[in-house]
């Protein structure tokens, strides 16, 4: 092992667990339009790893407005995270991806659109959270289901908010454990 700064380079093994496929529904079904904002804390499942969050319009289309679900709940680390989700597109049914891993949801904000017959479901996404801040890219391998994965991850990092450094693996997620190997910076 090499010296960085002084200091050893030490490798980590993370063991993030068997993710399912991500679901637009497995955190909160869709919810309708009821003309007012609407905060839900109750009917939550929380995610089944650490991950980012989905967020799906759905419904009648000309009723989707241009709005952002607001997500409270806890990081890798039970620190309370908050995020902000991207805007859906005006008029259209579609689903939006969060940067952030939450490992437990408490809230779920969704302002009005702009007509009742919009829906809105909170969901998980292929993202999984890390659970140490990186400064770049340091992972080494990735296994998936005790196989090594062939294609290096796609990976996000942050050097300041654990929450937001996240792997994206080439394999669909199906369940099967997933081990990541990364050293610390």
């Amino acid at each position: 092992m090499g010296i960085i700064e002084g200091a050893q380079r030490r490798i980590r093994q993370l063991a993030i667990g068997s993710p399912a496929v991500g679901a637009t529904t497995a955190v909160k079904a869709a919810v309708t339009d009821n003309g007012a904002q609407q905060v839900i804390t109750t009917g939550i499942t929380n995610p089944d790893v650490p991950r980012c969050l989905t967020a799906t319009a759905g419904g009648t289309a000309g009723d989707v407005k241009a709005i952002s679900v607001v997500v409270v709940g806890t990081n890798i680390h039970d620190q309370v995270i908050t995020e902000t989700l991207p805007a859906f597109t005006v008029n259209t049914t579609g689903t939006v991806t969060g940067v952030k891993a939450f490992k437990t949801v408490t809230s779920i904000t969704i302002p009005a659109h702009d007509g009742t017959g919009a829906t809105t479901a909170v969901g998980t996404g292929a993202k999984l959270g890390l659970d140490a801040p990186i400064s770049r890219d340091t992972v080494v391998r990735v296994t998936f289901n005790g196989v090594r994965e062939s294609t290096h991850p796609t990976v996000v990092v942050d050097s300041d908010e654990v929450e937001k450094n996240v792997i994206t693996l080439s394999s669909t997620l199906d369940g099967s454990p997933v081990i990541v190997d990364f050293y610390e910076t």
